[in-house]
């Protein structure tokens, strides 16, 4: 499998379509979100030297919001982003408002205890709803639909595996409906699923539009963030705080919030290490119009139970995204994932015909070993939520929030989860390497006719 990638167009993008739309540190290209997105960028410029009560590196969902609750909570925040607002993986994922985590909710609670178990299990299964709630005080412009996901069954297997997950849903009275065949039929249009399950707490966003419209909210709120600004170094203060060190000046802070997840980098040692990453793909046709209103024409969002997970929307042009674990090869016109894309769409809907493909990206994913995503205390006044697992829409909304809390003077065993010390993921690089191979042979397989 090493020979994939190697020569002509099947090789990872490594530059957008369009050159000038490239910003520096942007893993390929541009994501679909960042054109469609009708929340405009807007950013502060950088105070060189300025005091504030909190430092928050990082403009994706987790950064945003806990600027957002702070200031609300009148606190003093500058937010720095060496990128752009939503650059990682918060402009470049599916837009799947889900709640809770990848873990079945039994599992969540074997895992966490009587105690943290019930409350991770209950705040974030009214994730979502607090998603919504912010987007609709603010009138944040992102494209919202409030009609569920569709946990598909791949296969037999997936299909029992959603039954057990239905049944403990049940248990704790959610609003989780289990389909059959004909009625994922129904919601897909498409007879290639067993069966599913319709999560009526969830929905879809444009990703890039609600990042963006957290930063608008955010700075109307009196938090300022500014982009294109990279945190070099964090150092103690003597006499108490962080001094955040940039290539345009400093930033002293009383307490400094990391929210890159899996995107961090160096600033803080063997942060990176407490993760795997993997790379989540997205392939978007052009807007279908009437030859694919059949396609989920409720506007739900659908993921599957496969190893390799498979995920397909809409969005509010009618383009249809898919997507899947793994990396672009090639680009949106030739290469081994659009054939991949071309094979998938045709095998869902054989009906639909040849489409043409508008564009491809891919965002990372910080993955942590048992699923479940963390809050360190790295130092006296430092923080940082991380390991998302693929549910950073909620996920880092309700840790900005948490931060806030903390920050404002919560008692810390109020979060949603422990208080855990940093520890580095194990395998962590042959993990990450493993998936990347399986991931790109998936592709290839996949897109043979």
């Amino acid at each position: 499998m090493t020979w994939i990638g190697q020569g002509g167009n099947d090789r990872p993008c490594a530059t957008p379509s369009n050159p000038a739309e490239s910003r520096v540190g942007d893993p390929g290209p541009p994501p679909l979100w960042r054109v469609t997105a009708a929340e405009p960028e807007e950013a502060d410029g950088f105070v060189s030297g300025a005091k504030v009560d909190v430092g928050v590196v990082g403009a994706g969902y987790t950064g945003l919001s806990t600027a957002l609750h702070c200031a609300a909570g009148g606190l003093d925040v500058q937010v720095i982003e060496a990128d752009g607002i939503g650059a990682g993986g918060s402009g470049r994922n599916a837009g799947l408002v889900n709640a809770s985590v990848w873990m079945a909710p039994d599992a969540v609670r074997r895992a966490l205890g009587e105690t943290y178990g019930p409350r991770f299990l209950r705040r974030f299964s009214d994730g979502p709803a607090y998603v919504f709630d912010l987007i609709e005080k603010h009138q944040i412009r992102c494209e919202v639909t409030r009609s569920g996901t569709l946990h598909a069954a791949h296969a037999a297997s997936g299909l029992a595996d959603l039954r057990r997950r239905h049944a403990a849903w049940q248990r704790l009275g959610e609003p989780v409906e289990l389909l059959g065949a004909e009625d994922m039929a129904r919601k897909v249009g498409s007879e290639a699923f067993s069966g599913g399950l319709h999560d009526h707490r969830a929905g879809t966003v444009n990703p890039m539009g609600y990042a963006r419209g957290l930063a608008r909210v955010a700075r109307a709120a009196g938090a300022r963030v500014s982009t294109g600004i990279r945190a070099s170094k964090l150092t103690r203060r003597a006499e108490g705080g962080w001094r955040i060190d940039t290539a345009a000046g400093p930033v002293l802070a009383g307490q400094v919030v990391l929210a890159t997840n899996a995107y961090t980098d160096a600033l803080w040692p063997g942060l990176g290490k407490v993760f795997s990453t993997i790379d989540y793909l997205q392939v978007a046709t052009e807007p279908l119009r009437q030859a694919g209103a059949h396609i989920l024409p409720g506007g739900e969002g659908l993921w599957d139970t496969a190893p390799i997970m498979f995920s397909c929307r809409r969005d509010a042009a009618g383009r249809l995204i898919l997507g899947t674990m793994g990396r672009v090869f090639g680009t949106a016109a030739q290469g081994v994932t659009r054939r991949w894309a071309a094979t998938r769409l045709q095998r869902l809907f054989p009906g639909l015909g040849p489409v043409r493909f508008e564009a491809a990206w891919s965002g990372r994913i910080a993955m942590t070993p048992d699923h479940l995503p963390r809050v360190h205390r790295l130092a006296e006044g430092l923080w940082t939520p991380i390991g998302y697992n693929g549910r950073g829409i909620a996920t880092g909304t309700l840790f900005g929030q948490a931060m806030a809390d903390l920050l404002t003077g919560t008692d810390p065993r109020e979060l949603p989860l422990p208080l855990t010390d940093m520890a580095a993921a194990p395998r962590r690089a042959l993990t990450s390497r493993f998936h990347d191979l399986a991931f790109a042979a998936n592709q290839l397989w996949g897109g043979v006719r």
